[in-house]
């Protein structure tokens, strides 16, 4: 009983203690599910804090689950693996204690660089403690590097996609 009770009182002492954003030198990952039109995949990101409200962080997705869309010839065929992987360089004004919801919420808008598009992003995370949270997370195309017609298959990662997941203070 005794253990129980102590495990109980180091959590509830660990939940006083979180935040969602510390500043210069935080560092957070984040691992979900990534939800797209044609396919569902595993995202995984990590940001370094460099200032109150900055942060620089690199994000990649990898599409699992995909259906079979028709190719240049029409045949449908599962796509390639450079059309289910993205990986993206990317910029976040976190906005938590600038809007002051709670010490725990994170906000925060941002732009990102990846290998098929430019493009935005919002997102939200809470901690639960100083290590653990949730997030969750939409991404949205700006200018898109090929200008053509795209196949089915060049439209994954060029399109808007939802994230959801769990957050870790490192």
């Amino acid at each position: 009983m005794r253990l129980y009770a102590t495990i109980i009182v180091f959590f509830c002492v660990q939940i006083g203690f979180a935040q969602a954003y510390y500043g210069k030198g935080d560092v957070i990952f984040q691992v979900g599910a990534n939800f797209q039109n044609n396919g569902t995949g595993i995202k995984g990101s990590l940001d370094f804090g460099l200032g109150d409200n900055i942060s620089l962080g690199v994000t990649s997705t990898y599409l699992l689950g995909v259906q079979e869309l028709p190719n240049v010839h029409g045949d449908k065929e599962l796509p390639k693996f450079k059309d289910r992987f993205d990986l993206k360089g990317r910029f976040n004004a976190n906005l938590g204690n600038v809007i002051k919801i709670d010490d725990k919420f994170d906000f925060y808008p941002g732009l990102y660089l990846s290998l098929k598009n430019f493009g935005g992003h919002v997102g939200a995370r809470y901690f639960f403690t100083y290590g653990f949270g949730v997030f969750a997370e939409f991404e949205f195309p700006i200018s898109k590097y090929n200008i053509d017609k795209l196949l089915p298959a060049e439209k994954l990662h060029n399109q808007p996609a939802f994230s959801i997941g769990a957050a870790f203070g490192i």
